[in-house]
């Protein structure tokens, strides 16, 4: 055996090697398999395919969206049911999204490390029955302990990212984000639909406010990333329109997103909720101007943030205003 597994998840020689210089190539292409059978690095490895942030927003936005409808009362058990659903179901997506763009991960930095790209995970077609088992899964639970409009909802944000967005339009358009980006939308939809199949004019209204925020989150990210999205020859807005355009486009969409963020102050929430829009939207609204003026990666990292406090302090103001009513 020429190499024993070190705790670190690094090869170590047993014996002495004649080219040292492949022996260290070697180690490092392998490192990343390696480290993919300590159960540390397999959990990350996980995490990276499922894409757990994007999911944790998502189980985030239902929730408070099922805080925000009026209606009954939902039990502890339906609220964790909700949430694991919506969990699941989108981290069936991002995995399905990561098999099927391997090729286009394999060319950007920002994703080389994902685990389809290094070789950690074996893409096979045992992977698609996982991912589709997930997704079944999760759809059925919901049916049976929520009701079938929040599950066609949690359905319907899977299949958004996972084939309106991957498949069809990201490669074919710089409105992939705008119109996959609806993803979003069907886990707000899917919390106001398990209080109140009828969903309200609150709920439609913070869908919406996921629906705009979207693209200038991920526009923000696009013009920081604008020569690995053009590497990869994925068209979005900053590659085919330049980033200045961009940052124009990010900046008049975030001035519609925070007009609609305010309107469920006028139709039931109040002013706490008031308070994290106008504080949150100013902010970002703040970043996007100073990008317009500097679209540096460092600039459009900063918008990138402030969108991710923009919906944070919104989502905090929702669940506040809901708890603490003036």
């Amino acid at each position: 055996m020429l190499f024993n597994r070190a705790t670190s998840g690094a090869a170590v020689p047993a014996a002495p090697l004649r080219d040292r210089r492949q022996w260290v190539r070697t180690t490092r292409c392998s490192a990343v398999s390696v480290q993919a059978e300590v159960p540390g690095g397999m959990v990350r490895q996980l995490g990276n395919l499922f894409k757990l942030r994007i999911g944790i927003i998502m189980t985030l936005t239902a929730v408070v969206a099922m805080l925000a409808t009026p209606g009954r009362q939902m039990t502890a058990w339906e609220t964790a049911i909700l949430a694991l659903t919506v969990l699941v179901a989108a981290a069936s997506a991002g995995a399905f999204n990561q098999y099927y763009e391997t090729d286009l991960d394999a060319r950007m930095k920002r994703t080389r490390n994902r685990p389809f790209v290094t070789g950690a995970f074996h893409k096979s077609a045992a992977w698609l029955l996982v991912i589709t088992g997930m997704l079944a899964a999760s759809v059925a639970v919901a049916v049976v302990v929520l009701n079938a409009q929040a599950a066609l909802h949690i359905f319907l944000g899977a299949f958004f990212y996972a084939v309106v967005y991957t498949v069809w339009l990201k490669r074919r358009t710089w409105l992939n984000i705008v119109i996959g980006g609806a993803s979003g939308s069907f886990a707000v939809l899917a919390g106001a639909a398990a209080v109140d199949p009828a969903i309200g004019p609150v709920p439609l209204q913070l869908a919406l406010v996921l629906f705009f925020w979207t693209p200038s989150h991920f526009w923000s990210l696009a013009i920081a990333q604008r020569q690995d999205y053009a590497a990869a020859g994925i068209p979005m807005l900053p590659v085919v329109a330049g980033n200045r355009t961009a940052a124009r486009a990010v900046l008049a969409n975030t001035v519609i997103l925070v007009a609609v963020s305010i309107l469920p102050f006028f139709y039931g929430l109040g002013w706490i909720y008031l308070a994290g829009a106008v504080a949150g939207g100013g902010y970002f609204i703040h970043r996007n101007l100073l990008l317009l003026r500097d679209t540096s990666p460092k600039c459009a990292m900063r918008s990138f943030f402030a969108s991710l406090a923009q919906l944070s302090l919104l989502l905090a103001g929702t669940v506040l205003d809901v708890c603490i009513p003036l």
